[in-house]
């Protein structure tokens, strides 16, 4: 019976164009990158990971990463409060700490395995039967997912509608009230905007939640984020960040007050009982954000802002002669090509991979219906030259999509 059921959802997905696949990477996280099955075996031109910077593969943090294998071994062998907590755990929280300290008073950071697993943490742990959480509803899902496991009330505003977000907060009667958002929204490249949820914050006493996943690496003159960038202090931040997109390893980690981080190693469930990642990650995490932070990060970043406003000048003039498709409002390294149903998203990606680049379809439940897009991302590894490849493949694909 279970098979059967089974079968027919998978069928029914089918019909709708909502069936995933999952494809094998024969080569590193590069721009051009080889894939099990596709383009007779030669390199596609990939728009798609979220390896900002051009790190995954960089030759000097790989070894970094076999040093800190020979150094700490290959495992931590238990959770971090049993024996997994090694010195380059340590080193990488201190380091944190210190990037967030500027805008977030006296801030201590806790390392994590996965941004998943840290807003499940946050969520749960901070969202007990004294709070409601105010979300986004554009927030990324594992920040859905753990507002759905957390035993506070959980309030939805529409996307970037912070005025529907001040009526709820003048309604709440909480003592704890937390707004949970992204800083850079994964599939549609806009930024949150945080000094007016400051001031919301402020004026309601409240916290902020805040997942900042696709900045930090990108954002702020040194790379350190949303916060950066805006240039804001203020101890009711609570920063998740993931370690592996712009700074190219594994992980993730939450800043925050103490008190706050205090409390998650105490009641993070998804912290506790979890083994910790492996202490050579944590070792080379240390170099990647020290090149992030240092002159080579800069150059990265302003090599990426260049390829960005290259590819929006070329795609502004695409979507001006295709009714229906929209393009994005962002000035971060992820652009969005809307182009509405999910065939079309399909088709299009297809031309394009029969030109030899590799730009996946994002299709329900990652976006709303009625959006299915093309999610391009760009890495300072990204040249102009390929830039310019890419918009003279969407040109053709254009006219072979229905």
């Amino acid at each position: 019976m279970l098979i059967e059921h089974l079968n027919r959802r998978l069928l029914e997905l089918d019909a709708a164009a909502l069936r995933r696949r999952l494809r094998v990477a024969e080569s590193p996280c590069e721009p051009l990158q080889a894939f099990e099955g596709e383009h007779g075996g030669e390199p596609l031109l990939a728009f798609c990971s979220n390896d900002y910077l051009g790190l995954a593969h960089h030759p000097g943090l790989a070894t970094v990463l076999a040093e800190g294998a020979r150094l700490w071994g290959t495992g931590s062998g238990a959770s971090h409060l049993v024996s997994g907590h090694l010195r380059p755990h340590a080193q990488v929280e201190e380091l944190l700490a210190r990037w967030f300290e500027p805008h977030i008073p006296h801030a201590r950071a806790l390392l994590m395995c996965s941004g998943y697993m840290a807003n499940l943490a946050l969520m749960t742990a901070l969202g007990d039967g004294s709070a409601t959480l105010f979300c986004d509803k554009l927030n990324h899902a594992s920040l859905i997912d753990g507002a759905r496991l957390a035993e506070g009330e959980v309030k939805r505003y529409a996307h970037g509608r912070l005025d529907v977000l001040e009526s709820q907060l003048a309604a709440c009667t909480t003592p704890i009230k937390l707004i949970v958002t992204d800083a850079v929204f994964s599939m549609d490249g806009d930024i949150a905007d945080l000094p007016a949820l400051l001031k919301l914050a402020e004026k309601f006493d409240a916290w902020i939640v805040l997942d900042d996943a696709h900045g930090l690496g990108v954002l702020g003159l040194h790379g350190h984020g949303a916060l950066e960038h805006f240039e804001l202090r203020s101890e009711r931040f609570i920063c998740m960040g993931t370690l592996g997109k712009a700074a190219g390893v594994s992980g993730a980690f939450v800043a925050a007050h103490p008190a706050v981080i205090e409390w998650l190693v105490q009641k993070a469930r998804s912290y506790i009982y979890t083994t910790a990642m492996p202490p050579a990650l944590a070792h080379v995490l240390v170099a990647s954000l020290k090149l992030i932070g240092g002159n080579e990060g800069r150059v990265r970043r302003a090599r990426l802002l260049g390829l960005i406003e290259q590819l929006r000048t070329g795609l502004r003039t695409l979507v001006s002669v295709q009714p229906g498709w929209k393009l994005g409002e962002s000035a971060t390294a992820i652009q969005p090509l809307i182009v509405g149903d999910n065939e079309t998203a399909l088709n299009l990606s297809a031309a394009l991979r029969r030109q030899g680049l590799y730009v996946p379809a994002m299709r329900p439940p990652t976006v709303p219906p009625g959006t299915a897009r093309l999610r391009i991302t760009l890495s300072a590894a990204h040249t102009p030259a390929q830039v310019q490849r890419l918009l003279q493949a969407l040109a053709q694909a254009m006219g072979e999509t229905p």
